[in-house]
């Protein structure tokens, strides 16, 4: 289908302040324009009960976690969330308002990471605070108002990956035990080849370029782009790990590598969940102020949490 009214008047949006990512691209310049886009076209911030923000330990140092609790109540079900960015860009603050209303819509704490970011920190850096934050959590569930046996795990674009590999250490690792993964169009391999890579290649937002400079921040080299711990669709097994969501985009180079990690999941006899939006773009999911469609994956993806976790 045609891409949706309002999707193409938000890329005209991102367009306008400069959110185009190629080989040129600083790192620095690049996370700067995201914050001012983010804020620009960021509705008054949701209320939630509670909100701290406090540090974790973690393997290089302390991680910084947001806290987003909904309620005074205790024994909530906890979804550690991972930002997306391309492990490069994305913050706690680009990312504040889903979190918010995450947590008030599935009755859950959203624990925000904070992860490490390349390419001043390259692979496995942000999987490593990525697991270990989760692990932290796990551990102190109490302490945040939180259930230790209702854990999900979910995350966008980056964040999915992360997600997604957090839920394959901790099976590979003894724990924690996780409820839930979600993940909103993932990172799930090393692939420029995909159709949806060459059919979304340009004037989506995420490109084919912006994959490859992503990929160049974060990894070391193209060695590492084989290793699960980056393209989990590569794992040798995938059972073992928690039921699944998985949200995929129409105009998205990451749409079949998504498609096909669900497919990889439900083979492997993992309950899973996969959908695809058409008419929208990658990035779409935390604009609900701006285009339906997003509200509507926001609801999808609120109701498979909310079942998962028993709220």
């Amino acid at each position: 289908m045609p891409m949706h009214p309002q999707a193409q008047t938000v890329l005209d949006l991102m367009s306008d302040f400069g959110l185009v990512i190629d080989e040129s691209t600083d790192p620095v310049t690049i996370r700067q324009a995201i914050e001012a886009f983010a804020t620009a076209g960021r509705a008054a911030a949701e209320p939630v009960a509670h909100v701290e923000d406090r540090g974790l330990p973690g393997p290089a140092g302390e991680i910084p976690v947001r806290v987003y609790r909904p309620t005074d109540d205790s024994a909530l079900p906890v979804l550690v969330w991972f930002h997306g960015g391309g492990w490069t860009i994305g913050s706690l603050e680009t990312h504040d308002n889903t979190c918010r209303s995450l947590a008030n819509a599935v009755g859950c704490v959203v624990v925000s990471v904070d992860y490490r970011l390349a390419p001043e920190h390259k692979f496995p850096a942000a999987a490593d605070d990525a697991f270990a934050a989760t692990q932290w959590v796990a551990e102190h569930a109490a302490q945040l108002g939180g259930d230790p046996k209702r854990i999900a795990v979910g995350g966008d674009s980056a964040g999915g990956n992360l997600a997604a590999v957090v839920s394959l250490l901790a099976r590979d690792g003894g724990g924690p035990a996780l409820a839930f993964e979600l993940l909103v169009y993932p990172v799930t391999d090393y692939e420029f080849e995909s159709a949806s890579m060459h059919e979304n290649a340009t004037g989506y937002f995420l490109e084919l370029e912006s994959m490859r400079w992503f990929y160049n921040q974060y990894l070391r080299d193209e060695r590492d782009g084989t290793d699960w711990r980056f393209s989990p669709t590569r794992a040798d097994d995938l059972s073992g790990v928690p039921p699944a969501f998985v949200l995929t985009a129409e105009f998205d180079p990451l749409r079949d590598q998504g498609e096909a990690f669900a497919r990889r999941l439900e083979a492997a006899g993992v309950p899973v969940e996969a959908r695809r939006y058409d008419g929208v773009f990658h990035g779409f999911f935390g604009m609900r102020d701006l285009m339906e469609p997003a509200q509507q994956a926001f609801d999808d993806v609120t109701k498979a949490l909310r079942q998962a976790l028993g709220t």
